[in-house]
């Protein structure tokens, strides 16, 4: 049996990371996300729903996402879901909760958390690098990178045919809506 856990999520940082080092000196950064679905009920009532999900990632990433990001900085995801279980200290018995493990990200919006241009980002999890540009540890800001050109694709394409000759024209009492 085949088995797929992946999850992508955009939303906004509910609190500031918060980073920590494991044992073997690895970084951990812990935020929530909120993330909000719209959706409009059968009797035409727009309604807004929001989701608020734990979120941690390991290694460099998570270095960059503390660096760079705070309460309400948009965020782009993509990780897996985890299922954590633990006793209760206060003798409430056995309490659980899912939590994103974050593999990959993009930050968005300006460097204020704004709207804007799109930021920099990819990290990885578990101590493997991200498909995205790499931080140094004393930047003040992600690497800029230059524009992309498109290939000169040689001669320019003939101008486009109409689809139908003058012969097959359609009239506005052609259409049937």
């Amino acid at each position: 049996m085949a088995n797929y856990n992946r999850i992508i999520l955009v939303g906004n940082l509910t609190r500031d990371p918060q980073l920590r080092y494991l044992p073997s000196q690895m970084a951990v950064v812990d935020f929530g996300l909120a993330v909000n679905h719209k959706y409009r009920t059968k009797t035409g009532e727009d309604r807004e729903e929001v989701m608020f999900i734990d979120c941690s990632c390991f290694g460099k990433g998570g270095e960059i996402i503390n660096q760079y990001c705070q309460k309400g900085r948009q965020l782009m995801v993509e990780g897996r879901l985890k299922f954590d279980t633990w006793e209760d200290k206060q003798g409430g018995g056995k309490r659980s909760k899912h939590t994103v493990v974050v593999e990959n990200f993009q930050l968005l919006g300006g460097r204020d958390g704004g709207p804007g241009g799109g930021g920099g980002g990819g990290g990885g999890g578990g101590g493997g690098g991200g498909g995205g540009p790499s931080y140094e540890q004393g930047d003040d800001a992600p690497p800029r990178q230059a524009p992309r050109q498109a290939p000169n694709r040689g001669p320019a394409a003939p101008p486009a045919q109409p689809p139908f000759g003058e012969e097959q024209q359609f009239k506005d009492d052609d259409i049937p809506f």
